[in-house]
Formats: structure tokens, sequence, C-alpha cells
């Protein structure tokens, strides 16, 4: 059973806006440290560009999900979700590995935690949009 479309939401509208807006500033800071300044944070600017791509993959998937194909979009949101954990973790716990900020550096805290809460929000609209069906089997007792 194939997930039918949906009309284009209030918060569907919002996160594609959102996701727009990182990819735009996530790829254009990356492309301006990465060409000025490479050799300083190699590390983090290319974290940095890997967030970006994230970012453009997010917004593709979510337009997809409201096409009623949502499983990219799951899964997008789960790495995007994981790749901030475990950069913010990185970047609290080896912060010699950085030498500079990225966009998932201490969990978004310089874009106020949104790429933190962008994703579970994502994955709250999806879940709610496009509820899973119950297919598989459980197991009774």
């Amino acid at each position: 059973m194939s997930d039918a479309p949906v009309p284009r939401s209030g918060p569907h509208q919002v996160l594609v806006v959102v996701y727009l807006v990182f990819a735009v500033a996530a790829g254009a800071r990356s492309a301006v440290q990465l060409a000025t300044r490479a050799g300083e944070a190699p590390f983090a600017y290319a974290l940095s560009a890997a967030s970006a791509v994230t970012y453009v993959l997010g917004w593709w998937a979510i337009r997809r999900a409201v096409a009623g194909r949502p499983a990219f979009a799951r899964v997008m949101l789960w790495v995007e979700l994981a790749g901030v954990l475990v950069v913010g973790t990185l970047s609290l716990v080896e912060r010699d590995w950085f030498g500079d900020q990225t966009v998932w550096t201490w969990y978004g805290a310089y874009y106020g935690l949104l790429p933190l809460v962008l994703p579970v929000l994502g994955l709250v609209w999806l879940a709610r949009t496009f509820p899973r069906t119950g297919t598989g089997s459980r197991l009774t007792g």
C-alpha cells in the first residue's frame, strides 16, 4: 500500500522553507570557508559541507513526502538527527578536532539549536501525516 499525496500543510511549507534556508546558508558558508581558509579547519569545513548536502537532501525528501513518498524523508531525517548528535557530541568531547564552528557544533547552538530540533520536528510531521500501518508481525504473549 502506497501513501497517498497529502495537501501541502502549514507545517510542510515551513519545513520546506527552513530546509532550503539551511541548505543555502550551510552551503554558502562551507563554500566560502573551503575556498578561503581550507587549511585552517578542514575537518570542520568538510562537516559544514556535509551538513549542507544533508539539508539539500532533506529539502528534496520532504517535498517528495508530500507527494505521497515519505520513505526517503524518514531515512534522511534520521540521518540528519544522527549527524547532529554525533557532531554535537564530538564538538564537546574532541574540541581539538574542529578548529572552527560548523552548523552542527554543540548541537547547533550557534543557530539557536534549530539544527537539533529541525529533524525532530520533521519526524513528528511525518509520523502525523503518514502514520505507519502495522504490516509486520507482532509478538503476542
